[in-house]
């Protein structure tokens, strides 16, 4: 018997997030980009899309990105507020721009036309934050300039329940995602306390425990999603990768959020005793092979434990 071919997306060696996964398709990117800016275009074969998957010399790979109307839009899911994004996204468009002109033609008389750039991300984390913010690359700068001769402005918005409902108003994917997330974090903590386990005891457990409790809150989740019709076909469709990914991806958050709390906080308050040094360097250690997992890229690594944990580029060297 012939086997069924499989789609775009099932043909992808996934190291992905859900967010990713539902911004594969043409026909989602172009209802999230209507959501934002007002528009009603219906015509999904205009979108060129340019996400970075790490297959470049670079190896970069950045969440969603796609040319249309002129414009190359950059969009990141975080569950953690990083203002150092300007910059990752910095690296983004730089190698973007690299991979769809020929950079021989900058050496010409006339002027190359390249697509606007427009810098977003969504953000669901549980650190309470505004519906709307913005970082800009100039606030990187260690010497200020009224000014800056390079700029790069990212504007951050919350997808939480209760913020942006306009948005998620008029993109039902993105507001089945942000319902979604929601379900998981609610199913993960009924699915603790079932198990006897408060907070502190939960982030304690091994990670096999750990993550067998947020596997069972993940299907949970995808249960109600596919019995309310939130995301139900694409949950039917892809409900073990989805599954997995989720996996990955809270336990993830969860971990980076017990090292930061149980190691930093507490070397902080007793000077960094050797004991807590050594305990915090296994956690972070542990934490970066977990973010490995999930296919996020060095860049994107670095990034993440140095806005955890307050250290420099050069201090999380040595962890990835």
């Amino acid at each position: 018997m012939k086997k069924k071919p499989k789609t775009e997306l099932e043909n992808k060696n996934h190291k992905d997030t859900v967010f990713r996964m539902l911004y594969r398709e043409k026909k989602e990117l172009l209802e999230l980009y209507n959501a934002l800016n007002g528009t009603s275009y219906t015509n999904e074969d205009e979108l060129v899309v340019t996400t970075l998957e790490g297959e470049t010399l670079l190896k970069m790979k950045n969440d969603v990105s796609y040319i249309f109307n002129d414009e190359l839009n950059l969009y990141e899911h975080q569950s953690t507020p990083c203002p150092n994004i300007p910059l990752r996204d910095l690296s983004y468009v730089a190698s973007i721009y690299r991979e769809q002109f020929d950079i021989s033609k900058t050496y010409k008389v006339l002027p190359v036309k390249i697509p606007t750039p427009r810098f977003v991300v969504f953000y669901n984390g549980t650190t309470p934050m505004e519906d709307e913010k913005v970082y800009k690359l100039s606030d990187m700068f260690e010497k200020k300039t009224d000014a800056p001769e390079l700029e790069l402005i990212v504007k951050v918005l919350n997808i939480n329940e209760g913020h942006n409902e306009k948005l998620l108003k008029a993109c039902k994917t993105l507001r089945g995602y942000s319902i979604f997330v929601s379900k998981v974090r609610k199913y993960i903590v009924e699915t603790r306390m079932q198990h006897g386990k408060d907070d502190e005891e939960f982030l304690c457990l091994p990670d096999n425990r750990r993550k067998a409790i947020i596997a069972e809150a993940v299907g949970k989740a995808i249960d109600w999603c596919i019995e309310n019709n939130n995301l139900k076909e694409f949950f039917q469709k892809y409900r073990e990768e989805a599954a997995r990914v989720s996996i990955l991806e809270y336990s993830a958050e969860k971990h980076l959020q017990v090292i930061k709390d149980e190691g930093y906080d507490i070397g902080h308050e007793e000077g960094f005793q050797e004991g807590h040094k050594n305990g915090l360097d296994e956690g972070i250690a542990g934490a970066v092979a977990l973010l490995k997992k999930t296919g996020q890229d060095i860049d994107t690594i670095s990034a993440s434990i140095c806005e955890q944990y307050h250290l420099t580029p050069d201090q999380a060297k040595k962890y990835l």
